[in-house]
């Protein structure tokens, strides 16, 4: 299988293709479109602040490249949030895939959450074999609201979109890489998406 991670400076990489091989799989890092359009799976990572990432983006022209992907992708933690319309971090404009803004925690909870928190309204075969409240590793000071296009929910302060999907994009709030055995489950379950794995 052919797994390229979008490589564009604002990657949790190394937990990513660590978290692959675990699998028995290698995830080839790239900025490259032709082997980006050519993968069997990407995955769009993120770790940082969002404004500078989307300026990256832009720089090397990945920002116009993603949205047209037509395999599945998975963004995971800050490349879940640029998938939305807009980030209050950085009063960043995303790309639009998920029709949802993502905005910052209130003052009256500890900013970042950081740790383990439960999942629950699991709606996608994402999910498969993965319990409702089944508990996944979060770092994070923004959120997407709830919205039409929420496959799994979490409460910190307010109840959130923890996951996303529309068509093949799918997004992940939590870290699957360093979410153990149910992490890698959903991970795989990712890469089982129209495949023979």
């Amino acid at each position: 299988m052919n797994i390229v991670i979008i490589d564009y400076g604002a990657g949790n990489i190394q937990s990513i293709q660590f978290a692959l091989e675990r699998l028995g799989l290698v995830g080839v890092l790239s900025d490259d479109w032709n082997v980006i359009q050519k993968a069997d799976k990407v995955i769009f990572p993120g770790v940082g602040e969002a404004s500078s990432a989307m300026k990256k983006l832009k720089e090397s022209g990945l920002d116009g490249l993603i949205p047209t992907l037509k395999q599945p992708v998975l963004g995971v933690c800050l490349g879940m949030q640029l998938l939305c319309n807009s980030t209050e971090e950085g009063n960043t404009t995303g790309l639009g895939i998920f029709d949802v803004e993502v905005v910052k925690f209130s003052s009256k909870v500890k900013v970042p959450q950081m740790g383990w928190n439960t999942i629950y309204n699991l709606q996608s075969p994402l999910f498969k074999g993965i319990n409702e409240n089944e508990f996944m590793y979060l770092v994070h000071s923004f959120y997407a609201k709830n919205c039409n296009e929420s496959i799994a929910t979490t409460n910190y302060e307010v109840e959130y979109s923890s996951a996303l999907q529309k068509d093949n994009f799918y997004g992940v709030q939590f870290h699957p890489e360093k979410s153990g055995v149910f992490g890698e489950q959903i991970l795989k379950n990712f890469l089982l998406l129209n495949s023979n794995f």
